[in-house]
């Protein structure tokens, strides 16, 4: 034991490293250790002997524990210290900047949407991007060559069955089959869209679409008109109002383009109105007959009206934006700008 004493002693004198000490350990103290292996020689003594071993092997056990738990405290410290001399800061330095994300422009302005509509009693709807043509065009009273199809310029993924969405309207006929003809239905359908455009200042081949559709008894033009004025109020200010012109859209009957009062000129004629005092922002209607029936939906007893307009064309003519490529660029320098014209 007094060897052994002296091999703990010269071992731990020797240690340079934490790791170093963790293999002495094992070495003595380990399940195979050298201090461990005296204690199964205790059964090879008498009981008087057992007395005197037991006690001296312990002391040589507690000796090493206290010298070990000592030697790695110091070493500890060390290792502290010497990482903190090799990483130090100099606190006088500036701090690193960290660049924050923005909410974009057109999120702002769909949730701005969302809210006016919600408050309204209108749910917001969603649905797939690759869409059937059958709800995208057939039940949208478009069936297949009709000329009306070649205006959209679709994206076919798989034959003539399969497609990117060119409008939101698919959601609409589905909330009307979900519904199997039988409830009022308020609903806006908020979402990207395809259409194989060219890409300029003023057109993208994916943009964003807010689509409405209201359906229940004796619903009228003035109805719609009331929904769309005071959306207008709400996105452009107070002084805002709509005016309706006819047009022609398949899923619609009557069908009128709507336009609003230019916000900034207020009708004196400006860059942004091209000088006519009005601003063009979307398309909207009477439900056609056809697609409420092809939806569930009895159109001697059901009428509805529809709106649809583009989310970056409204935000475009509500901050100034000349182009519309500006909302898909990978630089959060455009996204600050963004941030601001939103407060």
């Amino acid at each position: 034991m007094e060897n052994i004493k002296e091999d703990i002693l010269k071992d731990l004198d020797n240690v340079n490293t934490l790791e170093e000490l963790n293999l002495l350990k094992i070495k003595y103290v380990g399940k195979k250790g050298i201090i461990t292996s005296l204690y199964s020689e205790m059964k090879k003594l008498s009981v008087d002997d057992k007395k005197n071993y037991g006690k001296e092997v312990n002391e040589l056990r507690d000796l090493f524990n206290e010298k070990f738990e000592n030697l790695k405290i110091s070493l500890e410290e060390a290792k502290v210290n010497e990482k903190l001399e090799k990483e130090s800061i100099d606190v006088t330095l500036p701090g690193v900047c960290l660049t924050s994300g923005a909410p974009h422009m057109l999120d702002k302005v769909i949730e701005e949407v969302e809210s006016f509509f919600i408050s309204m009693g209108f749910d917001v709807a969603s649905g797939p991007e690759v869409e059937k043509d059958l709800y995208n065009f057939e039940m949208l009273n478009l069936p297949k060559g009709h000329p009306a199809r070649d205006a959209q310029d679709t994206f076919y993924i798989k034959g003539d069955e399969w497609l990117l969405r060119s409008q939101t309207s698919p959601v609409q006929v589905r909330t009307m089959l979900k519904n199997k003809g039988e409830n009022p239905i308020r609903v806006i359908c908020p979402g990207k869209t395809y259409r194989r455009d060219y890409d300029d200042a003023t057109h993208s081949h994916q943009f964003m679409q807010v689509e409405g559709l209201v359906v229940d008894k004796e619903i009228s033009l003035a109805h719609l008109k009331n929904v769309l004025d005071k959306m207008a109020k709400k996105i452009f200010g107070d002084g805002c109002v709509t005016r309706f012109r006819p047009s022609f859209y398949p899923f619609t009957e009557p069908s009128v383009e709507y336009d609003v009062s230019c916000f900034k000129c207020n009708g004196k004629g400006c860059n942004v109105c091209k000088g006519t005092s009005w601003i063009t922002i979307g398309g909207a209607g009477i439900v056609h007959p056809n697609v409420l029936r092809m939806s569930g939906y009895n159109p001697e007893e059901w009428t509805g009206f529809a709106f649809g307009f583009g989310v970056e064309r409204i935000t475009m003519v509500k901050y100034g934006i000349p182009d519309i490529r500006y909302f898909y660029i990978n630089d959060l320098r455009g996204n600050k700008q963004f941030e601001r014209l939103g407060d």
